[in-house]
């Protein structure tokens, strides 16, 4: 049986052991969560005990009538599900939803009406203990790949070298280089940024907490790099970018490689690319985990209430799905079919089409127009 206990308007110095070591994802951790100023006096806990032993930690706060979770990327049993809602209906009378956002569904849902959507992935890579054994596991033209350009870079650059700093390690003038890498990344694709200074200081703030930065220098001047966070022992990328001089030189792959293999060597046990579906993480051996939006009911009458929001997530799961299968056979570049070459073909229409709005946009608004937020910087 499981029991729940719930503390208002806190969180209990135990407990906050509890949600790292329960749920050891960056998206769940309370520094993250600080860092973006999300923990002030109006968040609750709920801790979950099975037999009595801890199984969930849940901070969350209450929003219109909604209980809302801030641990995202997790996995919750549907029974911790159902006792958590349980017990949030029972102390907050005004609450008609519980919401997760960005949890990995399980295959079987609660028992209280619910209704769920696919949103995004988080694509992880479990790691071995060794690097050999990493490098053994890798498809044979992915180690081909690394050698040949990790030679042809020392070849052309015999001053080339990288180098991975933890937390106080790091200068601040590296993070930036990456961070100026990423922007000027994104404008060659007419994007703007999400990166802006407030973001970056952000970043560094967490980067002091729990930082993993693989910088690569050719002469001692930063050329690639990847900004990482550790929470227990995975791994989570931020950004990866480089200087577009070196294009010829396949950095991002190889800057990523190694941030795995120093990662390794640090004792982690999954490296978490996080979202966007980018070639090089499946040949580094990503492995994709959808995730998705998880809204639990107190009774059918409020399911029934929200039918808007039901239908809704109904069809962007059904999206989530037709979107996911296309992108899957466009990286497998299977035409074995004309209904599959049409697919593909107007895949690729689409993408040229946002990249043409996104040109058109960037002129209008100027090129240094920053967005305030968007998804992690984390594509090469």
């Amino acid at each position: 049986m499981i029991e729940a206990t719930l503390y208002e308007n806190t969180i209990p110095a135990f407990a906050r052991e509890l949600v790292d070591r329960l749920h050891t994802h960056l998206h769940a951790s309370l520094t993250y969560h600080a860092v973006y100023g999300c923990l002030d006096r109006s968040v609750h806990t709920c801790v979950l005990q099975e037999n009595g032993t801890p199984v969930a930690a849940l901070v969350f706060r209450i929003e219109g009538g909604q209980a809302c979770v801030l641990s995202e990327q997790c996995r919750f049993a549907p029974a911790v599900i159902d006792r958590f809602a349980q017990a949030v209906f029972a102390r907050f009378p005004n609450v008609r939803a519980v919401c997760f956002t960005a949890i990995q569904q399980p295959a079987q849902g609660p028992s209280l009406p619910f209704v769920a959507a696919r949103r995004t992935q988080d694509i992880v890579a479990a790691l071995p203990g060794t690097v050999d054994a990493y490098l053994a596991r890798l498809g044979k033209s992915t180690r081909t790949y690394v050698k040949r350009y990790a030679n042809k870079l020392k070849r052309c650059f015999p001053g080339a070298a990288w180098q991975t700093y933890g937390g106080a390690d790091v200068e601040e003038a590296q993070v930036r280089a990456i961070i100026e890498f990423n922007r000027a990344r994104m404008a060659g694709k007419y994007k703007a940024s999400y990166i802006d200074e407030a973001e970056t200081q952000r970043i560094m703030r967490l980067v002091r907490q729990c930082g993993l930065v693989t910088v690569m220098t050719i002469d001692g001047k930063v050329c690639a790099g990847t900004i990482n966070y550790r929470i227990g022992d995975a791994a989570f990328l931020q950004v990866i970018a480089h200087d577009p001089a070196y294009d010829d030189y396949g950095l991002g792959t190889l800057c990523c490689y190694f941030t795995i293999c120093a990662c390794i060597e640090r004792g982690c046990n999954a490296y978490h690319f996080l979202w966007g579906r980018y070639e090089y993480k499946y040949r580094l051996l990503g492995e994709q985990r959808d995730l998705s939006d998880l809204r639990v009911y107190r009774s059918r009458l409020q399911q029934l209430l929200d039918i808007r929001h039901v239908l809704g997530q109904h069809y962007a799961d059904k999206m989530y799905e037709m979107k996911d299968w296309m992108e899957q056979h466009a990286r497998r570049a299977d035409t074995s079919s004309p209904l599959e070459q049409a697919l593909f073909r107007g895949l690729n229409a689409l993408k040229d089409a946002k990249r043409t709005v996104d040109r058109l946009r960037m002129q209008r608004a100027g090129a240094g127009a920053v967005l305030p937020h968007g998804p992690a910087a984390n594509g090469s």
